[in-house]
């Protein structure tokens, strides 16, 4: 058996490294490649053709370093491709390799998190525009009330580090009052866009007192971690010598400056080319 394999972590641009950061800290042992297509970043507004062309072409490139296992932690990429590549493509290409996302393990516990039935949903146009999380999360919480809102500013606003500024403070303001302007009841918030954790501050000073913020990080390492007791035939497969890779489709340097806004240690990223 090649234990040497390592677990693939992908996202359309930076947001992913909030993940990764807590997939990591959950289970420290395994190795990782992350993979970020920052050339053609951000996903939110493109089609779902295109997210899903780009998803599986950046997926297949990690299938090929060795990853038996793909995270999708974009919540875009989620939406608009996962359905697309588990149930088309692996069973007919790659019958041995496995693709998760952040939507499903967010949904299985979000219910656990309000006291009045009501949550917001803040993310990409892509991703609110789909319908993913009203129909994941009536389907382990039917009685719940999903209010959506789109917030499509935020990630050029944070990946240009603009996040950490007073002017990124309006549009904070702007989307939140949207959001709870469309329901009283809503007491929860899930940051659907893993770029979004860097927001929270800003987020937590423009909401009501005792509002809960969720954040996909620790949910999806939890996830991983049960995925991978339940599956011993990938998780025997897998390297366990703490290492990490990083790679970018856009400009190395670039990515290295910015991933460590989300990732919390220097990083030295490797380019990879793409068809752009």
């Amino acid at each position: 058996m090649n234990t040497t394999k390592s677990i693939g972590v992908f996202d359309s641009g930076y947001g992913g490294l909030t993940v990764f950061k807590s997939i990591a800290a959950k289970l420290p042992d395994y190795n990782y490649i992350y993979m970020g297509d920052n050339a053609r970043s951000p996903y939110g507004d493109h089609s779902f053709e295109t997210v899903y062309q780009y998803t599986l072409e950046c997926v297949e490139w990690l299938f090929a370093q060795g990853c038996p296992l793909v995270i999708l932690a974009c919540n875009t990429a989620s939406a608009k491709a996962l359905r697309n590549i588990q149930q088309k493509v692996l069973p007919v290409k790659y019958p041995d390799y496995r693709v998760l996302g952040v939507i499903r393990p967010t949904a299985e516990v979000i219910g656990s998190f309000t006291e009045s039935n009501t949550i917001g949903v803040m993310g990409t146009r892509g991703t609110v525009n789909s319908e993913s999380y009203p129909i994941e999360i009536h389907h382990f919480y039917p009685e719940l009330e999903v209010v959506q809102q789109s917030c499509p500013l935020w990630v050029p606003l944070i990946e240009n580090n603009e996040h950490i500024h007073e002017g990124a403070d309006y549009f904070v303001k702007k989307y939140t009052d949207e959001l709870l302007a469309k329901s009283p009841a809503i007491d929860t918030i899930l940051l659907a866009c893993t770029h979004y954790p860097l927001l929270i501050p800003k987020i937590a000073a423009v909401v009501p007192e005792g509002f809960k913020l969720v954040a996909q990080g620790d949910i999806v390492a939890d996830s991983l971690a049960d995925y991978l007791t339940r599956h011993p035939e990938i998780e025997s497969q897998l390297g366990k010598a703490s290492e990490k890779k990083f790679y970018t489709s856009g400009d190395e340097q670039v990515f290295d400056k910015n991933a460590s806004i989300f990732f919390d240690e220097k990083i030295v990223s490797a380019r990879v080319n793409l068809k752009i």
